[in-house]
């Protein structure tokens, strides 16, 4: 039986001769060996997709750098001109030194290494050329028999006839396994020196370069030693061919080596939006295109404001499983399923054109990739109110609208209804003050007088869709998702124009050819003047409504939205928004249970999430608000009645909650649409004898009682006082009124103002 250097050899000298035959032309050889090769050989036509390999597709974010990337096989194609030349010498040197002289199969190179394997009684040499290991690579099996030889040996011979020198070494450089599950040379700088090929040093190179041998034995990141042992071989190699001279190899022999990784990132941040990016694409393109094609996609997130969202989801989840830890224990209970953790869903969107800053879809995309942004619907409570409302104002409704009967039963089939309202009693509210305390009963009066099929439909213009036509409606009965309500509200911050959630922006493939540009898909939803003053009045419930504790914790800048709290706590939600970004956080469990034990309102749950996230996406930016439409007017009203002022309306005695009073003005500057303003009188503050004035100052008569009335699960609104936030002018400063200076005896009785106070502003309205 022979000996394997017997057969090895024999091997070599078989080759040598089918080589010879390859570099006098393949039509001159036996027949008995075209048969028995020809099988496994590519056609010209298949030759012809040489240049074909699998390539990572890269995720690009707003700003156009590199976020993610989907593959197969992670590699990054370049020109042979974006390589470092040291790579290039580097390659040529360790692996084929005549590679600029043979013709695919290089007969010296064979016959060289057979002789180096007899004298040292083994297999020291191969003698695959560069073209050889490119056929190998692209075309052929890895197993070690004679017919794969050959045919290895034949298609070189083809690939030299068919290719320049230069395009071989790129398509070499490009195919090759580098290890580490880097293939080509771009991946490989990137992957284990941080840095694109071209800008390779020379033991950097050297070092790459010796990978080829055994890459994933000799993987840098497997075994160091090794691979710089191997590096040193590849220099001393350069050295002997001239590549290099002795001060270059003294110098790069002497460098460390050491690895920084830019490629293979473990991107902890974005799961689920690259998940919704990755879903879309394969329903568009197909899985091989999306994950072998190099496709380039340009994608709408904003990694600061992703890393913001994920970091403020986490957070916030810490501390509720505390929070809910202690109540339990203090209760000395435990949880009927530890097993089941609490979840929280983040979604960022630009207003103006619907692009998708940041998305999280729950605690942990390992431990789930259910997306509770996007999959998950759910009852948003009183965050549905500002529909029904809006849908009021499009029918011709004010923000100082009153309304009215709040304490009488709304009649049902089943029997009279009165929502529940916590501890509010009047039965009256103007629109503004209904939805800065998230009034039950003046939610589900408006919808029953505005009609619940009107309701619905503005809501549907808003993305808000398959809704159930019952006044509970207004109290959030439906079911929404938390992208479509994001960007729902996002409409307020627009003048009423509504764009559709997009995470894509265009696609390209490896050679910059546009397959796919995003169309813009916005529709006016509500009108300019409706989304203004919605914006308005949201932006009360931040300052000093159900929402206050995003200022106390640190929130500055104008903004507006709403709070939603569902029945028994088992959500609890938050949107909100700027004029350039708005956002809304949902927090709940997947089956729907109380987040805390006790009381779990939104303004506790959801909003130190919304504000923890909203302070690091918007930092740095400037105070800006919502521009006024042109037919926009202002008028003083009385913010209790909604009416033009009375002769009280200045002066009211307000009721505090330790049972003392304190005069205040009850005036304001409210908005308008051009002829909807108010022509009544306050009924509330009729003008006053000097008697009854007289006496009103002696005994300390209340006239009238601020409003107080908590949210749709008894949402509490801000202490007073409220935290005292003032907005840039541009804003609605949505403030607490202030106690009325002390007035003189004589001006008490005649009714006489302080300067100042003749000189009132036509500014936004003061809450």
């Amino acid at each position: 039986m022979s000996s394997p250097l017997t057969r090895s050899n024999r091997f070599l000298w078989a080759v040598a001769v089918v080589g010879a035959m390859a570099q006098i032309g393949v039509t001159f050889a036996p027949q008995w060996v075209l048969y028995a090769v020809l099988a496994g050989v590519p056609s010209r036509d298949e030759l012809g997709h040489l240049g074909e390999m699998a390539e990572a597709t890269v995720l690009y974010d707003a700003a156009d750098q590199p976020a993610f990337s989907i593959f197969e096989e992670q590699r990054r194609e370049v020109p042979l001109g974006e390589m470092s030349p040291h790579l290039v010498s580097a390659i040529v040197a360790v692996e084929d030194q005549r590679f600029f002289d043979h013709n695919g199969v290089d007969l010296v190179r064979i016959v060289g290494a057979g002789l180096a394997n007899l004298r040292e009684g083994r297999r020291a040499q191969g003698g695959s050329t560069l073209t050889q290991q490119l056929a190998r690579q692209s075309f052929l099996t890895l197993e070690k028999t004679y017919t794969r030889k050959i045919q290895e040996a034949l298609v070189a011979a083809r690939i030299e006839r068919e290719y320049t020198k230069e395009q071989i070494l790129e398509l070499y450089l490009n195919k090759m396994y580098f290890g580490a599950g880097l293939y080509g040379a771009e991946a490989a700088s990137l992957g284990y020196f941080g840095k694109p090929a071209r800008d390779l040093t020379v033991d950097e190179a050297a070092l790459i370069a010796g990978l080829v041998k055994s890459p994933s034995t000799l993987a840098p990141t497997v075994n160091m030693d090794r691979a710089v042992a191997r590096r040193n071989v590849v220099l001393s190699t350069m050295l002997y061919t001239g590549a290099i001279d002795r001060p270059t190899y003294e110098r790069a022999r002497a460098a460390k080596a050491v690895l920084r990784d830019a490629l293979r990132k473990d991107e902890p941040f974005g799961q689920y939006f690259k998940e919704l990016v990755r879903v879309e694409l394969v329903e568009r393109f197909g899985r091989e295109r999306v994950y072998e094609g190099g496709l380039r996609v340009y994608t709408t997130i904003d990694l600061a404001a992703q890393k913001a969202a994920d970091a403020a989801v986490g957070t916030s989840l810490k501390e509720l499983d505390a929070r809910r830890a202690a109540a339990l224990e203090a209760r000395r209970r435990t949880p009927a399923d530890p097993q089941v953790p609490l979840q929280a869903a983040l979604v960022a969107i630009d207003p103006t054109s619907g692009h998708v800053r940041a998305l999280v879809g729950g605690r942990s995309f390992a431990e789930s990739h259910f997306n509770r942004a996007t999959q998950a619907k759910r009852q948003p409570g009183s965050a549905f109110k500002p529909f029904v409302y809006s849908a009021a104002l499009e029918t011709g409704y004010t923000p100082a609208s009153l309304i009215t009967g709040l304490d009488e039963p709304i009649d049902l089939p089943s029997g009279a209804w009165v929502p529940e309202d916590g501890h509010s009693t009047e039965p009256e509210l103007t629109m503004r003050t209904a939805l800065r305390t998230s009034s039950n009963r003046a939610a589900v009066r408006m919808i029953e007088t505005i009609g619940i099929p009107a309701a619905v439909s503005y809501a549907q213009k808003l993305g808000i869709g398959s809704l159930p036509e019952v006044p509970s409606l207004a109290l959030g009965s439906g079911e929404v998702t938390l992208m479509d309500l994001t960007a729902a509200y996002g409409a307020f911050a627009n003048a009423g124009v509504l764009h559709h959630p997009v995470l894509i922006r265009r696609v390209e493939d490896a050679a910059g050819q546009v397959l796919y540009s995003t169309e813009p898909h916005a529709e006016q939803a509500v009108s300019p003047q409706t989304a203004f003053l919605m914006a308005t009045m949201l932006a009360d419930v931040i300052n000093s409504g159900t929402a206050w504790k995003a200022r106390q914790l640190g929130f500055r800048l104008p903004a507006g939205g709403k709070t939603g709290t569902t029945n028994d706590y088992h959500d609890a939600w938050f949107v909100g928004f700027t004029p350039s970004l708005v956002s809304g956080v949902w927090v709940g469990y997947d089956t729907p249970q109380p987040i805390l034990p006790g009381s779990a309102y939104a303004g506790d749950v959801a909003v130190p999430m919304w504000a923890g996230f909203m302070r690091t996406a918007t930092a740095g930016a400037k105070p800006a608000w919502i521009e006024r439409p042109k037919d926009i007017v202002t008028v003083n009203v009385c913010r209790l009645s909604g009416k033009r002022p009375a002769g009280g309306c200045d002066s009211a005695h307000v009721a505090l909650e330790d049972g003392s009073t304190e005069v205040r003005s009850m005036l304001m500057t409210e908005y308008f649409v051009r002829g909807t303003e108010p022509t009544d009188t306050c009924h509330l503050h009729v003008g006053r004898s000097l008697f009854a004035r007289t006496g009103d100052w002696f005994r300390g008569q209340p006239v009238a009682a601020a409003s107080h009335a908590p949210g749709s699960v008894a949402e509490p609104e801000a202490p007073a006082p409220a935290v005292a936030q003032r907005s840039e002018p541009a804003a609605p400063a949505a403030e607490r009124d202030e106690p009325k200076k002390k007035r003189g005896f004589w001006s008490r009785i005649f009714g006489r103002r302080d300067k100042d106070e003749d000189r009132k502003k036509t500014e936004p309205p003061r809450r």
